[in-house]
């Protein structure tokens, strides 16, 4: 019975380790080529599998995006909208915050960049952002907002800024800057739009 319990975990390993060779092919694929361009042959070879178990752990492709994403945030997890909240002067908040996620823009560019550009492709990726990471940026921008407290008359404008500046292409369009330069153009886009 030992020997039979044994077999079972040995053969559950093997199976994790398997998935996770497949899910981090994907990861590697997206991050290098796009989501759209991977090819199930290509993620097979990477993970030093055949096709079909590919299949046999994914059998369609919004359980593999499902795992690559899951995946994704646990090495690249976003910052903490609670260490913001923490901050209580308005103006640092909006400065942490900006220059934190302007750093995880830069650390995960080339995945982001890849996975935006094809969610118009591919509805299962959109449904995936749409549920993680716009819906983070949402928190953000609330976040954002709050610091940013302009009188009633300006809270369009303010808005607005705030709706800008969180975006991935408006960091990027800044990035040769470098984050800390970034931030603190996009920390005073918002104050100005306030005035």
């Amino acid at each position: 019975m030992k020997k039979r319990k044994y077999e079972l975990k040995d053969r559950a390993r093997q199976l994790e380790e398997t998935r996770r060779r497949i899910t981090e092919a994907t990861i590697d694929l997206h991050r290098t080529i796009g989501p759209v361009a991977t090819q199930v042959s290509e993620i097979a070879r990477r993970a030093g599998v055949e096709r079909r178990t590919v299949y046999n752990h994914f059998p369609d492709q919004i359980s593999l995006l499902r795992a690559c994403s899951q995946h994704w945030r646990e090495l690249h997890p976003t910052p903490d909208l609670a260490s913001w909240l923490a901050i209580e002067d308005p103006q640092q908040r909006l400065h942490q915050a900006l220059r934190d996620l302007y750093r995880w823009y830069r650390e995960t560019e080339p995945m982001t960049a890849k996975v935006l550009r094809d969610a118009d492709t591919l509805p299962e990726l959109r449904k995936i952002i749409d549920s993680g990471l716009s819906a983070y940026l949402d928190r953000v921008r609330g976040v954002l907002a709050e610091a940013a407290s302009p009188p009633a008359r300006r809270r369009d404008r303010s808005e607005a800024a705030v709706r800008a500046v969180v975006d991935f292409h408006f960091w990027r369009s800044l990035s040769s800057l470098g984050d800390k330069a970034a931030s603190e153009l996009a920390a005073r886009l918002i104050q100005l739009a306030g005035e």
